[in-house]
């Protein structure tokens, strides 16, 4: 049958089959500059952004809390706020727990008194 079998090798002038180390490593850099640039890099000025309104919360401030109550700060201590939901009704909630302002571009209610 066959005789005499030859190893293959590529010819003498052609580049081998191996790519450089860089090369080789080019599309998990790009994966990770993506995931940098789209993802991680948002969600961080998103999470700044969030730390800043926390911490800039005053009384009569209209929030939400990330349970979906509505209410107005009447006091603010470090860790806890409380919250008017209805008249005469107060809770108190964390103040991490604390999503949003209600209306961002409204007036609160202590800056118009």
């Amino acid at each position: 049958m066959i005789d005499t079998a030859y190893a293959m090798a590529a010819p003498q002038g052609q580049a081998g089959g191996d790519p450089s180390g860089l090369m080789a490593f080019l599309p998990f850099i790009l994966v990770l500059g993506v995931l940098y640039f789209f993802i991680m890099r948002p969600q961080i000025k998103q999470r700044k952004t969030h730390e800043e309104m926390l911490k800039n919360l005053k009384k009569g401030d209209a929030v939400i809390t990330t349970g979906g109550l509505f209410g107005r700060i009447v006091s603010i201590t470090d860790n806890v706020v409380h919250l008017e939901i209805a008249d005469k009704i107060k809770i108190r909630v964390s103040r991490a727990y604390i999503a949003g302002l209600e209306n961002p571009n409204a007036p609160s209610k202590s800056a118009e008194e």
